[in-house]
């Protein structure tokens, strides 16, 4: 596997090695040493696996108490996969990240603790998994406003998104927890 380092500290590119021949292919998509060894080394509780329709924009989710690492990726379709890093003592607080996550590409992101999260679906459906580093807590949570301007975050939406009521009434960065 290849993991590369991205312009956020901390949030990491991962590419599996791929077989593949006339079958199809194989992958891991989780080892728990191979991802120690690349500075991965995570212990998950929860997996997780939604899928949405094309305009679906979910996020920008986080826990302000017991924060979730995620290891993230698109299994059927595309996203268009966001971060912001909510580290106060980050030389990179209230910057953004976006990848595309694909089936095609079968890249993974590496979101540690931190970070909130959204992906919006550019394909015309798309199934997004992800493992996270603890449960989640409905109290703990929060939304940071997708559309904020200070976030910069230039998504490429070819029309309104859809989105749930919690993600449109996200907070913006100027008035969100953070982390210390």
């Amino acid at each position: 596997m290849q993991v590369t380092p991205t312009a956020l500290p901390d949030v990491l590119l991962v590419e599996p090695r791929v077989f593949g021949d006339e079958r199809g292919f194989f992958y891991e998509s989780w080892n728990r040493r191979a991802f120690a060894a690349a500075g991965i080394a995570a212990d998950f509780v929860q997996d997780n696996h939604s899928r949405s329709r094309r305009g679906v924009l979910r996020g920008l989710h986080y826990q302000i108490e017991r924060a979730q690492g995620k290891l993230v990726r698109a299994v059927a379709g595309e996203v268009f996969d966001v971060v912001v890093d909510l580290r106060r003592s980050s030389p990179a607080f209230g910057r953004s990240l976006a990848v595309v996550l694909s089936a095609a590409n079968r890249r993974m992101l590496w979101v540690p603790p931190g970070f909130a999260h959204g992906f919006l679906v550019l394909s015309e459906d798309a199934e997004f998994l992800y493992k996270t580093t603890d449960y989640w807590f409905p109290e703990h949570e929060r939304t940071l406003l997708w559309s904020d301007p200070a976030l910069a975050i230039d998504w490429p939406l070819a029309g309104p998104p859809i989105l749930a009521a919690k993600d449109a009434a996200g907070t913006p960065l100027a008035g969100a927890d953070t982390y210390a």
